[in-house]
């Protein structure tokens, strides 16, 4: 099977390989043949919690128990099928039937897909292998995303990135595709949990695009008796003087007094701060594949380390 099948829910929905391969019964009953993994879009979960998927060309449905893994043993909730509704499904179709008004019904596992995904493609995943994701739902602790199949790992929200945010909407938006690096895996429970600040850049990276004199937008992070945190990357913060009424999560515009690499400083003074809905943005990622054994976040001028270390512990 193709690496590709095994993505984030939503990836296959729109291929032209998906579209042809539910495009007729006949295409269908290929693609079960074959076995091949493909995606529509569930539009209802009956009283049963049924879901029913829109084929185009037909009707499927995944019976309860087809619908994810860990649902027949209850180790996962019912609320990871009713929240499918509306959103792309990933399948294996494992019947045809041909229905009394000569109408056709496939059915459809989920689960068998998520098996497949996590023999064939989770578990050949070791620490550091950069991967694909979609964010699934935010929590105050931390962003689950889904990282093939709708199998969901955790990255928690000091994970996110080196600037501090307050809830992980700060960064991410709900079905938004990031990347992500495998942080640790819990092979004995089957969990995965993931890192995202390695990939948006060293302080030498991001701090490249300022310089002293400048005066640049940022966001108020976090405010102290001492000064006031502005973020002008996901990976860069710098310190203002403190000032009163101002907010956590306002925007600024902010003059750049002083870059500071032995100290990993950067100095600012605050020439306007205003409220302004933020929304998440597409991130500037410096690594985007391969797998990292090590990662440096300090500059070479700092004697402060600071670094993340990949490396898988024996226990699992």
């Amino acid at each position: 099977m193709e690496e590709v099948m095994y993505r984030p829910e939503g990836t296959l929905l729109n291929t032209q390989e998906n579209k042809e391969s539910t495009q007729s019964p006949a295409a269908l009953e290929r693609a079960k043949l074959a076995g091949k993994i493909l995606e529509g879009r569930a539009v209802v979960c009956d009283g049963g919690h049924n879901l029913i998927v829109d084929l185009g060309c037909m009707k499927g449905i995944i019976p309860r128990e087809e619908a994810a893994v860990g649902i027949a043993d209850g180790s996962v909730r019912d609320i990871a099928i009713i929240t499918r509704v509306n959103k792309p499904v990933c399948f294996k179709v494992t019947n045809i039937l041909k229905q009394a008004d000569n109408s056709f019904l496939a059915l459809l596992s989920r689960r068998a897909a998520q098996e497949e995904c996590r023999k064939n493609y989770l578990s050949s995943l070791e620490v550091g292998d950069i991967v694909d994701a979609r964010v699934t739902h935010l929590e105050p602790f931390g962003c689950f995303a889904d990282i093939g199949c709708g199998l969901v790992a955790l990255i928690s929200i000091d994970n996110i990135s080196i600037s501090r945010i307050s809830h992980p909407r700060d960064r991410f938006s709900t079905g938004q595709l990031i990347k992500a690096v495998i942080k640790d895996i819990d092979r004995k429970a089957g969990r995965i949990n993931l890192s995202h600040k390695e990939l948006l850049g060293t302080w030498a990276e991001n701090v490249s695009k300022y310089s002293s004199g400048q005066t640049v937008a940022g966001i108020i992070r976090s405010i102290e008796e001492y000064g006031i945190f502005i973020e002008l990357t996901p990976n860069l913060a710098g310190l203002a003087e403190y000032k009163d009424s101002l907010r956590i999560g306002q925007s600024t515009a902010v003059y750049i007094k002083n870059i500071i690499p032995e100290k990993m400083k950067v100095k600012l003074s605050i020439i306007d701060a205003f409220d302004n809905e933020f929304s998440a943005q597409k991130n500037n990622y410096f690594i985007t594949s391969g797998r990292l054994d090590r990662w440096v976040y300090s500059p070479i001028e700092s004697d402060k380390l600071i670094e993340t270390i990949f490396e898988e512990t024996a226990l699992n």
